[in-house]
């Protein structure tokens, strides 16, 4: 059988999503200043990385950015396997601080809900916002995204593969049919 591969964003699509996220975010955050970002790994954290340069470009201000591993906060390892976890980078204190975190793709929310639970043992944040790149739908917990780069509703037994430049040595969205 083959397997079907639909390419849905290309490497100029992301750049002006992540642009536009870039946007929304800085449109609506009451004080930069206090603006950090967060990555999950893997391809959050690059993309966490791109935006952080955008909102340098547009309004010249560093933007703290870090990363975040969640995998010792999942409830459900034993469904996606054993996985060898990352380190987590977060070189500044959250508390009062507006974090975003970010990730490539948003589906049940379960790896939302782990960061949520992990952000919290590195502070007490004021707010708490969500940027995707994509969001699938089908959530399993109460969790939505405050900034979305495309609303891509799928099948269940469809899967979205996000390739970031730093980790697949290409950019780029596709789906396929598991």
């Amino acid at each position: 059988m083959v397997q079907k591969v639909v390419n849905i964003l290309s490497a100029e699509d992301i750049r002006r999503t992540l642009n536009r996220l870039a946007s929304e975010i800085v449109e609506r955050t009451e004080t930069l200043d206090n603006l950090v970002l967060l990555g999950i790994r893997t391809r959050g954290v690059p993309i966490a990385h791109t935006l952080a340069d955008q909102i340098h470009r547009l309004e010249g201000i560093e933007v703290p950015t870090g990363a975040l591993d969640i995998t010792f906060y999942r409830d459900d390892l034993d469904q996606i396997g054993v996985r060898t976890p990352e380190k987590t980078e977060i070189p500044f204190d959250l508390t009062g601080k507006t974090v975003v975190l970010v990730d490539d793709v948003i589906y049940s929310g379960r790896t939302v809900r782990a960061a949520l639970n992990a952000v919290h043992d590195y502070g007490r944040p004021n707010v708490i916002r969500l940027a995707v790149l994509i969001d699938r739908g089908h959530r399993q917990v109460p969790v939505h995204p405050d900034f979305v780069g495309k609303q891509l509703p799928t099948a269940s037994d469809e899967k979205i593969r996000v390739f970031v430049q730093t980790e697949d040595g290409r950019d780029g969205v596709v789906l396929s049919h598991e």
